[in-house]
């Protein structure tokens, strides 16, 4: 789903209370009052009601927020990675202590059940523990004569202002994909949150404060489409890191690279994960429960497509999938048990119903109806687990991201069939294979087209110390998010070649200088 909206929210949805909650900017380190005159509604999922408004900023406010991070980088970019890495200490210890408080706040605004939300925070914590480790990443290599009294060397040093760009799926940690790396190698940093769950950056922003980040060095600027055009074209920022739908990081990769800017764009997925007749069957659908249904199925990493290989796989599959789905629990995910809460917002949520109904008219077959769910919700945007079988490579439900919690399961005849299914998506994020065989698992691993995959692992994330990133129009750019690409991303290369008086020789000479 998109990070940006080409407009504000608007909904007829009643507001919970007349004096909703202005939430506001982050700028040269204090929190700033919206000054556009534009709001946008940010909704509780699980009630529907309105719950705070988020202020929209015009090119100025972005503008002040990129001064105060350009005014804060010489200092900040000075200091030695030592002391940037404490502060980072110092901010994983705070956010360690308040991560019910990270958590809470994402269940508000985003709808995911508590306990999905605490990993959703332990995982971005798991950036910042690798971001403590600077002054070991940021070490160049030295040579020593490379030629008669000549030395060599190379260090990485930090671009300046940076921005990041975050979706609305994962409101703390995909920020701190990008931020402690960002910071840590030494420069200034503006967020740009989803204005659907923004609250999550604004906490994170204090907390970096409190763990003695100078102000100016991290800025929050709540927005919209007006807001992201005007980090796209600002000249002060160097580089912007982006995670939301294809198009939209498509439009962000070639505005942001007209503009100069390095740009790495995180766009879309259509995951599959292929079960062969020889693996654990029970093992395969609890990953498919698990990695289908999740967090209402709102994760760039979510198996969105079953490939059963052979008929027998597929029929006990579906059986074994539509246990398991019945068991499956939907709510708030605050005080009772959950397994799934609700979806963000209304429009999204008749997104996905819209293609429950869609996949029936194109010919698969709805095996588990969510719509039908008896869910006494009231107004919150609630959908339960929906299956389709027979599942056709031609129809929109197989092409298209849907981003809810909606899988489809495809019956082919052979292993080949169903690498090429994979292979001939246009998307290319993550993949994963289920089975007992190991040459089988060797081969899809060597020739899949994919850039994350797993062996009897649906989702295959990276832990924090390698590199996320999809191929095709999953990631568009040439650095991947956090690990050594984001170190990478995060700074530039500059290497010297030296040599002192003495060994200079003297006269002049206009051939191509050689060092043997």
């Amino acid at each position: 789903m998109s990070a940006v909206t080409a407009s504000p929210l608007t909904s007829s949805l009643k507001h919970s209370d007349a004096n909703t909650k202005q939430l506001k900017h982050w700028i040269g380190g204090n929190p700033v009052e919206g000054s556009s005159g534009r709001f946008a509604d940010v909704f509780h999922p699980a009630s529907g009601l309105v719950q705070a408004r988020v202020p929209l900023a015009n090119a100025d406010e972005v503008d002040k927020a990129v001064a105060a991070a350009a005014a804060a980088f010489p200092d900040w970019s000075s200091q030695p990675p030592l002391r940037r890495a404490r502060v980072m200490f110092r901010f994983r210890e705070i956010f360690e202590r308040r991560i019910e408080e990270v958590a809470v706040l994402i269940n508000r605004e985003h709808g995911k059940v508590l306990s999905d939300a605490r990993g959703e925070a332990t995982r971005g914590l798991e950036v910042v523990e690798f971001a403590t480790g600077i002054p070991q990443l940021l070490k160049g290599e030295f040579t020593e004569q490379v030629g008669a009294g000549i030395d060599s060397w190379s260090m990485r040093q930090p671009l300046g202002v940076v921005a990041g760009i975050t979706p609305f799926n994962f409101p703390a940690m995909v920020p701190m994909w990008m931020f402690p790396i960002a910071l840590a190698c030494g420069n200034t940093f503006i967020l740009k949150p989803s204005e659907r769950d923004p609250s999550s950056s604004v906490l994170l922003a204090e907390m970096l404060k409190e763990a003695g980040l100078p102000d100016g060095v991290f800025n929050v600027v709540h927005g919209d489409k007006v807001a992201v055009d005007a980090i796209l074209a600002h000249p002060t920022i160097q580089a912007v890191s982006f995670v939301g739908s294809t198009p939209i990081a498509e439009y962000v990769y070639r505005e942001g690279t007209k503009h100069g800017k390095r740009v790495q764009a995180l766009g879309g997925a259509k995951n599959h994960m292929i079960v062969m007749p020889d693996a654990d069957l029970d093992q395969a659908a609890d990953a498919l429960t698990s990695a289908a249904y999740g967090s209402a199925g709102e994760r760039c990493m979510a198996i969105s497509v079953a490939v059963a290989v052979g008929s027998q796989t597929a029929d006990t599959l579906i059986e074994k999938l539509e246990s398991r789905i019945a068991k499956l629990r939907v709510g708030d995910g605050t005080k009772e048990e959950a397994d799934l809460g609700p979806l963000i917002t209304k429009p999204h949520l008749d997104k996905v119903s819209n293609y429950v109904e869609l996949g029936g008219r194109e010919g698969a077959e709805l095996v588990v109806d969510g719509r039908a769910s008896a869910l006494p919700h009231g107004e919150g945007f609630f959908l339960g687990a929906c299956l389709f079988d027979h599942v056709k490579p031609e129809m929109r439900i197989y092409k298209e991201e849907i981003f809810g919690p909606v899988l489809g399961v495809v019956r082919v005849n052979n292993f080949e069939t169903a690498l090429q299914l994979v292979n001939e998506h246009e998307y290319g994020n993550g993949t994963s294979l289920f089975t007992r065989d190991g040459d089988t698992a060797r081969d899809f691993t060597r020739r899949v087209q994919a850039g994350m995959v797993g062996i009897n692992v649906p989702i295959p994330v990276p832990m924090a110390f390698h590199s996320f990133g999809g191929w095709k129009r999953s990631l568009f750019g040439d650095h991947a998010v956090h690990g050594p690409e984001g170190v990478r991303f995060y700074t530039r290369l500059k290497t010297v070649t030296a040599r002192w008086p003495t060994g200079i020789r003297t006269g002049v000479d206009t051939s191509m200088p050689t060092l043997g």
